[in-house]
Parts: C-alpha cells; structure tokens; sequence
C-alpha cells in the first residue's frame, strides 16, 4: 500500500459507518426512477455494445439510407444488415418508410443522434 498523506488507498472512499447524511440519502432515493424504466434504459444501452450497430447508427446520422445502400457502405450481407435494423427497429431507434419495394431507413429521433455524439465525444477525450 502506498501512504499518501498518511491515508492508506485502501481507505479512500469509505464512510464511518457511524456518520449517514439522512438528507442526501433521500434527496438522492428520490431520484431514482421505478424499475421499469432502468430495465429498459439497459436494454437501450446494451444496444449500443454491438460495433456493427453502432456503424449503421452512425451511417444514417448523415442520411436516410436503405438496405442496400448500408450493405454496401458497410461490406456486410444484405441479411445481416437487416438483422440488425429489425432489433435497431423492435427497440425504436431506427425506423422505415417504405418507397416502393424499398424501405429507407432514419434514426427514430434526435435523442439517438445525442447518445451517439456523447459517446463518440466521451471515447474520444
């Protein structure tokens, strides 16, 4: 253990169990959302843990694109582009307007373009 103004690393960050700032502690509780919402906000996030959906996101932060058209960017299979659109899809960060046979493909809203840029800005400090 390194001393560092005689305070052991291992000692950092720990409370005297004597001392609960009641206050705090409910101020903060209070804050907290229901289950529900944290069970969904997880899966969101476990969305953007996959390298290839993150491409596709990226890709059509600059425009609408088709299948075909993020295969090709992207040198991946048609099916599994779509594999990946069809769960980008159940869980609402992309959407479709079909055009003929075609289907081009957005980002649903600009809160997914937000947590995108965070992120990108967050990795890139």
């Amino acid at each position: 253990m390194n001393i560092q103004n005689n305070i052991y690393e291992s000692d950092e960050g720990t409370c005297d169990i004597n001392v609960i700032h009641k206050a705090s502690v409910e101020n903060a509780k209070n804050a907290l959302l229901d289950q529900d919402t944290y069970m969904e906000l997880a899966e969101t996030f476990k969305l953007f843990g996959n390298p290839t959906r993150l491409k596709i996101l990226s890709l059509l932060t600059k425009e609408d694109l088709c299948v075909c058209d993020i295969s090709e960017a992207l040198g991946m299979s048609q099916s599994a582009v779509s594999h990946q659109l069809r769960i980008l899809r159940e869980r609402n960060l992309v959407k479709y307007m079909k055009e003929g046979k075609q289907a081009r493909y957005s980002l649903a809203d600009d809160h997914v373009i937000g947590i995108l840029n965070i992120g990108i800005e967050h990795v890139l400090e």
